[in-house]
């Protein structure tokens, strides 16, 4: 296997100059590129990556942190970041931290380690004196789907609790005072902001809200028919049900045809996210647009930025979720 000295004596230049080419550096002659590279190309000479970062003491890649890579909402996410990485011809490390603590931090040390320094990270197990900690080590981490305070200019989110009141007023504004709602058994902020915006909308327009008309489970298709049969079993007159996603909205959805519940004419259902499945559930599903490709970007950007020391604004972004009609929504039946 050629070594750089092999490199240099076939270019007729120096180890230096040989490795000042390999590793993109300034002031170097047309003519020591061309030699380098030719004889690099002639050897089969392929530069050690691990070599490379000591020197530059980075990597060319974008560290990002998701809860679980397998979900499609993060597999748009992390999309969305790998588009704006390709065009800074940078590579994705990606880590699962499944909402837990230990398993968020274990990613994040391994992104560390392996020399990120641009990191995106979706955190829900963390604590935020933790991520702040994260945040003054490394220049070029931002934190998505989340507001901490102290270092707000490092974050970006969605109002989940105003989406969630948009979702409940809509159907409110259709005539329907007993509305369900199916909640993530997941104890994270988003299922609790969301659940805030469901009760708040109930209250702001003089309906009273009941326990009895929540329902947890699992925010997957799964999660959403056992949070659906649950709340059946319970013979409310229920007329309409608000959702944490579109991932239970359709297991929702399923439970109510299994049951020969016509949907919007006996009973309306509205989601969360406008993720693909949306679109495909039948009828299609009326849903609440979570910019989840946008946001992902442009915290990629804000991130690659911060890496080179490029100051941004100061305070946090936050985005707002809009209301998206399809089919699933109709008037509450007398």
């Amino acid at each position: 296997m050629a070594t750089i000295k092999d490199v240099a004596k076939e270019a007729g230049v120096s180890v230096a100059t040989t490795s000042r080419v390999i590793n993109n550096a300034p002031h170097t002659s047309e003519t020591a590129i061309k030699a380098v590279k030719a004889a690099m190309a002639k050897l089969g000479y392929r530069p050690n990556a691990n070599a490379r970062a000591l020197v530059s003491k980075s990597t060319n890649t974008i560290g990002v942190l998701v809860n679980d890579v397998s979900a499609p909402f993060f597999g748009t996410m992390v999309k969305a970041i790998d588009t704006i990485a390709n065009q800074h011809e940078k590579q994705l490390l990606i880590g699962s931290g499944y909402h837990d603590a230990v398993k968020e931090r274990n990613a994040i040390n391994l992104l560390i380690n392996s020399r990120c320094e641009s990191l995106v990270i979706h955190s829900k197990g963390l604590d935020d004196q933790e991520l702040i900690g994260l945040a003054n080590e490394i220049p070029g981490l931002v934190i998505i789907n989340r507001i901490v305070p102290q270092i707000a200019s490092r974050c970006i989110a969605l109002d989940n609790r105003k989406g969630s009141y948009l979702a409940t007023e809509y159907l409110i504004r259709h005539g329907h005072k007993h509305i369900g709602y199916l909640c993530s058994s997941h104890d994270i902020e988003d299922a609790r902001d969301r659940k805030a915006g469901y009760l708040e909308a109930l209250k702001d327009h003089g309906l009273e809200a009941n326990e009895e008309y929540i329902e947890y489970g699992e925010p997957d298709e799964l999660g959403g028919e056992y949070a659906m049969t649950n709340l059946l079993s319970k013979n409310l007159p229920v007329t309409a049900v608000a959702t944490y996603n579109d991932y239970m909205a359709a297991g929702c959805l399923a439970v109510l045809h299994e049951n020969n519940l016509r949907i919007p004419e006996d009973i309306s259902v509205i989601g969360f996210d406008d993720g693909d499945i949306a679109r495909y559930v039948h009828p299609k599903l009326t849903t609440i647009r979570y910019p989840i490709q946008v946001m992902a970007e442009q915290a990629a950007k804000l991130s690659l930025q911060l890496a080179n020391e490029k100051k941004d604004a100061t305070q946090a972004r936050m985005y707002m979720p809009t209301l998206v009609r399809r089919l699933s929504v109709g008037t509450a039946p007398l």
